[in-house]
């Protein structure tokens, strides 16, 4: 009777997978048609004229028009837009990156009074959007000197991404058994050196996803810059994409070929590094 009831309950489970499985898959359809059909038409409009784009919205090029690619990849306003962008998110990452792995270490490998409070604190940040501090930020950025300074940009970005960095840092340092810190010191390791050498290799997961997070945060940034800067010269690809729709808004085609050259490096940086995206989160979820 027993082996009848679980040969049933194993059958209950396959007919419930199957039933799952097509609705999963429907999902998974659906959020791609939403994500990444509007983004392969902004890459065929760029090989297409505006005239081809008024004709037929939604038709595929015919011919293929590769000449917008090549006149905006020839141009030295655009490689100045993305080392701006290059400059600033390389340094926002690696502070926000450097900071919040230390303050993680500490948050997370030491017992003090208030430990809780000061990591709420940190935490507490994400309930707050860049889009309150704008007016605050752009006051004190402007008393201190740093307007139109890319540093007035870098560091408000690192300092809007060091919540999500000690979120995700925080639990996978916990979860390292302290018995590996016991041994380090024993062995006449310091903490510095417990944490640069042994605590910082084994994050490398979570170093990697909020390296990622932040860098494309940064790079994706634009009210800040459109803040910051004044001078054309220092714009970063954000800003850069707005002047070039509005010096050429009558050239829908070579908009869409800028628009989807200037979306090809965060999607690279995103293929590049999904595998230690992934679980780098898995890993602070388990934390």
């Amino acid at each position: 009777m027993s082996a009848l009831t679980l040969a049933g309950s194993r059958a209950s489970r396959r007919r419930s997978n199957w039933t799952i499985m097509p609705a999963t898959y429907l999902v998974a359809i659906v959020i791609i048609g939403i994500t990444v059909v509007p983004l392969l038409f902004v890459f065929l409009d760029g090989a297409r004229t505006t005239g081809q784009i008024n004709d037929n919205p939604a038709g595929l090029p015919n011919p293929w028009v590769w000449s917008n690619y090549g006149t905006i990849l020839t141009s030295a306003t655009f490689w100045e837009f993305i080392g701006n962008s290059a400059l600033v998110a390389t340094v926002a990452t690696a502070l926000a990156v450097v900071l919040g792995s230390m303050a993680a270490f500490a948050l997370s490998r030491y017992a003090f009074r208030g430990r809780e409070a000061f990591y709420t604190l940190f935490i507490s940040g994400l309930l707050f959007p860049l889009q309150i501090a704008a007016l605050p930020l752009f006051l004190l950025l402007q008393d201190i000197g740093l307007l139109d300074n890319w540093l007035g940009v870098a560091l408000p970005e690192a300092a809007f991404s060091l919540p999500f960095t000690m979120l995700i840092m925080r639990p996978f340092m916990r979860a390292i058994p302290g018995d590996l810190e016991d041994a380090a010191m024993v062995d006449g390791a310091s903490r510095l050196r417990f944490f640069l050498q042994i605590l910082v290799p084994l994050c490398k997961p979570a170093l990697v996803t909020v390296s990622l997070l932040a860098f494309v945060q940064s790079w994706n940034q634009f009210l800040l810059p459109l803040l910051v800067f004044t001078t054309e010269s220092k714009f970063t690809l954000p800003l850069g994409v707005a002047t070039y729709q509005s010096q050429y808004s009558q050239n829908t085609a070579a908009i869409m070929a800028f628009t989807a050259l200037a979306a090809l490096p965060a999607l690279g940086v995103f293929m590049f590094a999904e595998r230690y995206l992934v679980a780098g989160a898995a890993g602070a979820v388990k934390g």
